[in-house]
This record gives C-alpha cells, sequence and structure tokens, in this order.
C-alpha cells in the first residue's frame, strides 16, 4: 500500500486548504480512512467509511473540517476551513484494517508520510 498527501502550505488564519491522499497498491473503495495530525501528539481528526456514507470528526475540527473520498480516483481529501494557528502540524492520511472507521489508532496499519500545515500570520 502506498497513500501520498499534498496540499499542505503556509496560511493565515481564517484561511483555507484542501489536503489530497492519493492512494495505491490496495483496492481504495474496500477500506475505511482517516486524517491524522501530529502537533506533537498525534490526533484523529476525520474518518470516513468505505463507501463514504459514514463520517467522523474530532471535537477539535467539528464544523470546520470536511472529510470526502472519490473511490474512483483513489484519492481522499479534506476540506479544511477558518484554519486557526492551533491546527498547525503534519497531516497524514491513514488506511483502516476494514470498511467501517475505528477511532482506535491501532486499527490504521498503513500511513503516509505527511503534508504540513502551517496556521501563521
Amino acid at each position: 500500500e502506498r497513500l501520498v498527501e499534498s496540499g499542505g502550505a503556509l496560511v493565515q488564519p481564517g484561511g483555507s486548504l484542501r489536503l489530497s491522499c492519493a492512494a495505491s497498491g490496495f483496492t481504495f473503495s474496500l477500506y475505511a480512512m482517516a486524517w491524522f495530525r501530529r502537533a506533537p501528539e498525534r490526533e484523529l481528526l476525520a474518518a470516513i467509511s468505505a463507501n463514504g456514507d459514514k463520517t467522523y470528526y474530532a471535537d477539535s475540527v467539528q464544523g470546520g473540517f470536511t472529510i470526502s473520498r472519490d473511490n474512483g480516483l483513489n484519492t481522499l481529501y479534506v476540506q479544511m476551513d477558518n484554519l486557526e494557528e492551533q491546527d498547525t502540524g503534519l497531516y497524514f492520511c491513514a488506511q483502516s484494517w476494514g470498511a467501517m472507521y475505528s477511532l482506535a489508532h491501532y486499527s490504521y496499519d498503513s500511513w503516509g508520510q505527511g503534508t504540513q500545515v502551517t496556521v501563521s500570520s
């Protein structure tokens, strides 16, 4: 499995970014996916089921982040709006064991290298 994130940047507070995660080497449409942030602790931010019908958001990003996926393009996304300085960190995507996501970090067994998001004026 291979996961490659992109879209990280330096953005001012209140700005928006969309991160992408390109997946290859496995049948993307069969697995739940998630976005994590390390800043410096690792935090599960959002997750989505294999067919996209169920989503989860951590309280810290609820209302500001939107996770989505395009199974035809084997790509996971997260739209991040109204960013704040505390959203700064290394963002990476991860593949879950199965079709439904879990909140347990150990249930994610394939990880990308991450893309840096810095929110600063």
